[in-house]
């Protein structure tokens, strides 16, 4: 399975845990922070992954939360264009994890997934084969 985190960890982008607070009919599962940058994910949310799918249901959200958000992060930093249409840009953050984390990665490193020869993971840290350092999740009280 394709490493989100080691893909955040090419980009520079700090995930930390946090409880994300209560967004009424919204479900905040994750957001990201263009200022560190940083992907924080809910730890609300973690819970109910837990309780869905135990230790495994748990990294799988991380994973993809991990994958969507950083969607965002190329956005933000002009390695694909901006969709206007929050929803639109959502749909796409969506199925940019869905891709990612369906992929096989090679022995080689991210550099030769299908998703970055496709252009979507193009970010010339990863190009270079160093999309392999660990990312520590932090726990944080509170986001913002």
């Amino acid at each position: 399975m394709p490493d989100a985190r080691a893909l955040a960890a090419a980009y520079g982008v700090r995930v930390e845990l946090a409880d994300l607070g209560d967004w009424g009919s919204v479900n905040l599962i994750a957001e990201y922070d263009p200022d560190g940058p940083v992907i924080r994910i809910d730890t609300n949310a973690l819970r109910q992954a837990q309780g869905d799918g135990g230790v495994c249901g748990v990294r799988a959200a991380i994973d993809e939360a991990i994958a969507h958000e950083l969607y965002h992060h190329r956005e933000a930093i002009g390695e694909i264009p901006r969709l206007r249409d929050r929803a639109a840009r959502e749909r796409a953050a969506d199925a940019y994890a869905a891709q990612f984390l369906a992929s096989p990665v090679a022995s080689q490193g991210l550099a030769t997934h299908p998703v970055a020869s496709q252009g979507l993971a193009t970010h010339p840290v990863a190009a270079q084969g160093r999309a392999t350092h660990p990312v520590t999740l932090s726990l944080s009280k509170g986001g913002a």
